[in-house]
């Protein structure tokens, strides 16, 4: 009725009303890509375009599973659609710190096969897994001993495979801190053994004489007649860039281009409005419209390096001038919005990652595949059931520590954002404490949750401290009830955060408000990786056969810079 209605008043040939209906036909389309693209504690990504498909994976130090697999047909809308270490018989990290575990994977495709390259630090090193489908299953991890170093990713050409990585500067003599290499091996790509003798490509950075550092993160691609070799430099703080040279030869040499870097935020005001920091370890992909666009990390401070959602994933458009790639940010630095001329492709049932949002996770069937354990999964310690969502069973192990604790976590993906969960849990005792934690490390986390003090239910907020069996009290308030639900809410409000609960669901309590978000930042505590808001019930050491379930979890960010 409303069509008709419609073409008696304007009167409009046919052809000519259905290009007024569908404004897509005969017109330019268009997308924005809003920064961060991936939200959160999302960093070093790399990325590989199979068709229409793109596949970006992320570093996920000591959390299990791994390597989470995102896939996009827009660079804008990403769906978690698997992860690369996904049982525990492939690894754990049981006995790391959280900021160990797996660094810098790099993801490939070649001949029907899908490819990842990543480095288990402190341990064995770096390895290769392979995959028919980027969802999975993935293979157990061959490891390459040859390969000594950091931060492997793979290049093809023809028949020959080759490894490109960080490694040790020359004779093992540094010059200074932070001198690096990047080298070249063969790879045989069926049977994963490297083949022959590593070669130095860079020795050191862009100008050894300027006693460059950390030269990490390299990625090896042809165009345009040449080979490019692209790295980062700086280290990944506030001195990160990103650097690129060429040759006429996969094995070198390679020439520095004369403008480098070719990213880089650590030239901009200190004090602007909204910044983004950090930027570098980039990998260049070709997008839907056929213009190349560079993916990295960076990071959003609320005050000077001060974060807490991590590194991040962002994305920018890349210009080709006089045959050398450049990030081409605009003249402020990474933007938080680039426009691009294709076509939008959503991901129907796929949480949102960027810009703010919202959304509510239950538990009746199966975990969302975002959630994280720490080290590796114990199947047996969580169940799910629409009656009473997620149940974990209290364990002995703590936070604090470095084992496998009662611990299911969700990435902080603003600086600004409300996490909330109904409780219910009947404490047996002063031990045995459930709820809510805002997790940085081992030591630098804050715990809202339920227990008993002096033999009555209360509400209580924890400090860690560096001490694993010590906490630091921060508020108690008295509960009426020692079975009966309780909603928990942890808010982040830039540089700091406010915990609360309702007994009711209607009425709230300010346990605590203004607490110092600065002791959850990636400054504070050192590392590589950013806050998670988890579900966490133990009994502190001691055996029981208690339990607490979570009913839901809900998740809203509130980011200014994303208001209009």
């Amino acid at each position: 009725m409303i069509v008709e209605n419609l073409k008696r008043r304007l009167l409009l040939p046919a052809a000519l009303l259905g290009a007024f209906l569908s404004p897509t036909v005969g017109a330019a389309q268009s997308i924005t890509l809003t920064n961060p693209i991936l939200s959160g504690f999302y960093p070093d990504p790399s990325i590989v375009k199979v068709g229409p498909d793109y596949y970006l994976v992320n570093s996920t130090f000591s959390y299990f599973p791994g390597i989470p697999v995102m896939h996009s047909r827009d660079l804008k809308n990403w769906e978690q659609v698997g992860s690369v270490i996904s049982r525990p018989s492939q690894m754990n990290f049981l006995g790391d710190r959280m900021t160990r575990g797996l660094f810098a994977p790099a993801i490939h495709y070649h001949n029907g096969i899908y490819y990842v390259t990543c480095t288990l630090i402190d341990r064995k090193g770096n390895f290769v897994v392979t995959a028919k489908n980027p969802a999975g299953p993935w293979s157990d991890p061959v490891y390459l001993p040859e390969v000594k170093g950091i931060d492997p990713s793979l290049f093809f050409e023809e028949n020959k495979a080759y490894v490109v990585y960080n490694s040790d500067p020359p004779d093992n003599k540094s010059l200074y801190s932070g001198h690096r290499t990047i080298k070249i091996i063969e790879l045989d790509p069926e049977k994963l053994a490297t083949r022959g003798e590593a070669k130095i490509l860079v020795n050191g950075g862009v100008d050894i004489s300027q006693k460059p550092v950390w030269i990490e993160g390299p990625h090896l691609m042809q165009a345009n007649g040449w080979y490019y070799l692209y790295a980062a430099e700086g280290g990944t703080s506030v001195n990160h860039s990103e650097v690129v040279f060429r040759s006429h030869s996969p094995l070198g040499p390679f020439v520095p281009y004369e403008k480098n870097p070719i990213l880089t935020q650590r030239s901009l005001l200190a004090d602007r409005k909204n910044p983004i920091t950090s930027a570098g370890h980039a990998q260049f992909v070709e997008g839907p419209d056929g213009k190349t666009y560079a993916v990295f990390l960076a990071v959003r401070p609320y005050e000077g390096n001060y974060y807490n959602t991590g590194r991040e994933t962002f994305i920018a458009p890349v210009v080709w001038k006089d045959e050398w790639p450049i990030i081409d940010t605009g003249a402020n630095g990474v933007q938080y919005e680039y426009k691009a001329s294709y076509r939008e492709v959503k991901q129907p049932g796929a949480l949102p990652q960027s810009g703010n949002f919202a959304y509510t996770l239950t538990f009746e069937k199966q975990l969302d595949p975002s959630l994280l354990f720490m080290r590796t999964v114990d199947s047996t310690s969580f169940s799910l059931s629409k009656a009473k969502g997620l149940t974990l069973k209290l364990k002995p192990e703590t936070c604090a520590e470095l084992g496998s604790p009662a611990f299911i976590g969700k990435r902080q993906q603003h600086q600004y954002c409300t996490t909330e969960t109904e409780l219910t849990f009947s404490p047996k005792g002063d031990a045995e404490q459930a709820g809510l934690v805002a997790f940085q490390d081992e030591k630098h986390f804050y715990f809202l949750c339920k227990s008993m003090a002096h033999g009555r239910p209360v509400l209580t907020l924890y400090q860690s401290t560096n001490e694993p069996k010590i906490m630091s009290l921060l508020a108690e308030a008295p509960l009426k009830s020692a079975t009966a639900k309780v909603q928990l809410r942890i808010r982040a409000e830039g540089d700091t955060y406010g915990f609360g609960f309702s007994e009711d669901g209607k009425t709230w309590t300010t346990l605590k408000d203004k607490v110092d978000a600065h002791f959850l930042s990636t400054q504070e505590a050192g590392g590589f990786i950013g806050c998670l808001i988890g579900f966490y019930a133990t009994s502190s050491g001691k055996p029981t056969t208690n339990s607490a379930s979570y009913k839901w979890l809900k998740y809203a960010g509130n980011d200014p810079v994303y208001k209009k």
